[in-house]
């Protein structure tokens, strides 16, 4: 078997366990965050549910560690006084990203599980463990019964040979699998990573690698840990643990070899991390703001590298620069070290741990029309901010920040870029936006077309509506951010249909990416493939979710009606007798259905 598929064989009480087999899994880690979590709660107290096992559950206070918002605050007050009630550790908005405590703070050790409302939650793959982000109906269900249910993936291995040049950093040598690999061709897989490069990765640089599989589409990608790994697990947990490795006769669906001698400084293009390029095609590039931090960049060893550029320069003059350190402990040893004042006599904006701008919560946003290089994973439309924003390695972001313009540590200016006077008006002309119990098991309604891949979840439910708990209030804000449908809360009807291309719903764990749609009253979403954390969220909500190969032949119209039998998988269009076969309901997805949610089946 394969590391996933051992872990999984262990924690569900089975000797094997084979691609596409669903089973019932025990959770060693379960967390909800500060989003998240007031969901978790109102699901565990409306169904009258208890607490499994208190020592194994954990609330992170992480997306908005200075509780600056309203919402935010009232929903981490909500969870502490639970916790309180019954004896749940909380980790507050002092402490730091909640996966990275997963691993520093011992809770997850090698060839152990954990799920979190965090859609990174898989970061613990850079220690061999497997974590998943799950939406809160599954957290609550894991809180509750200590296990979840879930799909074993199929493994596709890749390895990394060669030589790996001095200047390619970890963030590099992902954004590089991301320019290889896309945002949807590794979707659904566990992936495993091999080869002499891999094995010489520090722990820190394994992080960075695995915090990025959710933008690739993966379940996680899964690095076997070295002994430098092993002993940094075992003087952070008290107890045991037995790592887990492939055995020499797994069996991968998939086998890749990268040359890291290949490998590109990379830069993500704005609005689509997969969009990845050689730093040379955007060099020279006027900035306005730098960042580093996030789950993915923002360890010891991501500073330690800025603070060697910065130390005796100055922050290019107009340009911010932000840093924000992942956990309290790195902060704290920052400070030790004299990072901390070298970051400060540059001219840096320094934030108290947490996940920064990436959750819309802390320092790291941008404004209309400003251009950041960020160290953060996602740059999605909206997702930090209303500007521009490209995904670097933390040393071409600290570089970037001191030049003024995107630029490398080995090509900086004598004298920064200097932003000049603007002779255009302040504000840019408006695009036009382009117009466009017993439960039936037999679905009829009118269709929406929406002809797009890798539709997001900040494009479906956008991140600053997320401190939103009523599903009443949801509806208006579905499709708010995907670009031509802003107005589809507007003109949809009840009854209604989308149909969609591959990776419908990549990104977030957010449960309201979902429920915007079932508080439309719209029947169903047809998509070629779903993200996976999407795909669990709607099949747990009771909301219908099928994939289908090719829809053509339906020779379909937007507004055109169609019937779906979700036990048969078929799809008709009632205009003209045409039909196709979809993949149909499973036994899990069925039951789920008819009792309307996860926590009633």
């Amino acid at each position: 078997m394969t590391i996933i598929e051992k872990i999984i064989a262990a924690h569900s009480g089975k000797d094997n366990v084979t691609p596409g087999d669903i089973i019932d899994m025990e959770i060693d880690v379960r967390i909800a965050r500060d989003f998240g979590g007031p969901n978790v709660v109102k699901n565990i107290r409306a169904y009258s549910l208890k607490v499994a096992d208190p020592k194994k559950t954990f609330f992170t206070f992480d997306t908005n560690p200075t509780g600056s918002d309203q919402k935010y605050a009232a929903n981490q007050q909500y969870c502490r006084q639970f916790a309180r009630d019954h004896e749940i550790t909380v980790y507050d908005i002092n402490s730091g990203i909640g996966t990275h405590l997963a691993i520093d703070k011992g809770l997850a050790v090698p060839g152990s599980t954990l799920v979190s409302t965090d859609s990174h939650a898989n970061i613990v793959g850079a220690i061999g463990a497997l974590g998943q982000g799950m939406g809160d109906r599954d957290i609550a269900a894991a809180w509750a019964k200590g296990s979840v249910w879930f799909k074993v993936p199929p493994t596709v291995k890749i390895n990394i040979v060669g030589n790996r040049a001095p200047n390619i950093m970890a963030k590099d040598i992902v954004l590089n699998m991301l320019h290889r690999f896309g945002a949807n061709s590794l979707l659904g897989y566990a992936v495993e990573l091999y080869g002499n490069v891999v094995e010489d990765l520090s722990l820190d640089e394994r992080i960075t690698i695995s915090s990025m599989a959710t933008e690739m589409g993966a379940i996680s990608i899964l690095i076997p840990p070295s002994e430098s790994v092993l002993e940094y697990c075992r003087q952070h947990h008290d107890g045991e643990f037995t790592p887990v490795y492939a055995d020499e006769d797994a069996v991968y669906e998939k086998e890749f070899t990268l040359d890291a001698g290949e490998f590109f400084t990379a830069v993500s293009m704005p609005g689509k991390p997969h969009d990845v390029a050689p730093i040379t095609k955007v060099k020279g590039t006027k900035i306005d703001s730098s960042f580093v931090g996030s789950c993915t960049d923002g360890r010891m060893e991501d500073l330690r590298i800025v603070a060697d550029i910065v130390k005796g320069r100055k922050v290019a003059p107009g340009v911010v620069f932000k840093i924000v350190p992942t956990t309290d402990e790195i902060w704290n040893r920052c400070l030790d070290e004299g990072l901390i004042k070298i970051f400060k006599e540059a001219g840096v904006l320094l934030g108290n741990a947490g996940c920064a701008g990436c959750a819309a919560g802390q320092i790291g946003q941008n404004g209309p029309g400003e251009i950041t290089v960020s160290t953060g994973n996602r740059n999605f439309p909206g997702k930090q901010g209303k500007g521009d924003v490209f995904l670097v390695s933390p040393a071409v972001a600290a570089a970037s920040a001191i030049a003024g313009f995107i630029t490398t540590p080995d090509d900086l200016p004598e004298e920064p870029a200097v932003f000049k006077p603007s002779h255009h008006d302040e504000e840019s002309a408006k695009r036009e936006v382009e117009k466009h119990g017993d439960k039936p098991v037999i679905l009829e309604g009118k269709v929406w077309i929406i002809d797009e891949d890798n539709i997001d979840t900040d494009m479906i439910f956008h991140n600053r509506h997320l401190a939103i708990t009523d599903i009443n209030e949801m509806g208006q804000y579905a499709f708010g951010n995907l670009k031509g449908w802003e107005d589809y809360a507007k003109k949809s009807e009840p009854g209604d249909i989308i149909i969609t291309g591959k990776n419908f719903g990549a990104g977030s764990s957010r449960q309201q990416a979902v429920d915007c749609f079932k508080a439309l009253g719209n029947q169903a979403i047809l998509a070629k493939s779903f993200g996976a954390i999407y795909e669990r969220n709607a099949i747990n909500a009771g909301f219908p979710v099928l994939t289908y190969d090719d829809i053509s032949p339906l020779e379909l119209e937007n507004r055109d009606a169609i019937r779906i039998d979700l036990m048969k998988g078929t799809v008709t269009n009632l205009k003209n007798g045409k039909q196709i076969s979809i993949k149909p309901f499973s036994d899990v997805q069925m039951k789920i259905y008819q009792k309307g949610d996860l926590l009633l089946a």
